[in-house]
């Protein structure tokens, strides 16, 4: 009788721990954000850093997170060459683009999620860039301690016009994409 309770007792520890909220911070150094700027004729990839972030998960999916971006750390390539594309890292970081001057960071706060299903889950968030802020929705894959993601984004949503087709005429082959994807690998351990 006395195995039988312990057991049952167990059983609704367990049950109930997965009701429970688990916050996690985000590891950095160890996490990945690459971005990709695309021209009719040519694209440019890089990476930016990620400053801070945490998120919350109960029930199996997220219930919160806030993610800061590093809007000075943009760099072209991998990020082992820091004078490569010198020139267009200035001028992505100039008022033409990104104004990183004026607006250091950039965030991302998740509103909310589908459950896990498969490791895969649909997030909800606001993208806040240049002190605009609007939703954007993607997929997040967990793979143990990481997880995996695209966010695209309208830039033209953020006040980053220079080159886009929905401001200026004629730009012929010197339009820029205005959808920038940024591919993200997020290391996480529980706090």
């Amino acid at each position: 009788m006395k195995k039988n309770a312990l057991l049952f007792l167990a059983a609704i520890l367990i049950l109930g721990a997965q009701g429970f909220a688990q916050d996690y911070s985000v590891l950095a150094e160890k996490s990945v954000l690459r971005w990709t700027g695309k021209k009719v004729t040519k694209s440019h990839q890089g990476v930016i850093k990620l400053k801070e972030g945490n998120f919350t998960i109960k029930k199996n999916k997220f219930i919160s997170g806030e993610f800061v971006i590093d809007m000075n750390s943009m760099v072209e390539g991998d990020g082992t060459d820091p004078n490569k594309g010198a020139m267009l890292m200035k001028h992505l970081k100039s008022d033409d683009f990104f104004s990183s001057e004026k607006f250091p960071t950039a965030t991302l706060k998740i509103t909310g999620s589908t459950a896990f299903v498969k490791d895969l889950a649909t997030v909800t968030a606001d993208l806040t860039i240049k002190g605009a802020t609007h939703p954007v929705t993607f997929e997040v894959k967990r793979i143990g301690d990481a997880y995996q993601t695209t966010v695209t984004f309208d830039r033209s949503l953020y006040d980053v016009k220079y080159g886009s087709g929905k401001f200026f005429e004629n730009l012929g082959d010197k339009a820029i994409d205005d959808m920038i994807p940024l591919d993200v690998t997020l290391v996480a351990v529980k706090k």
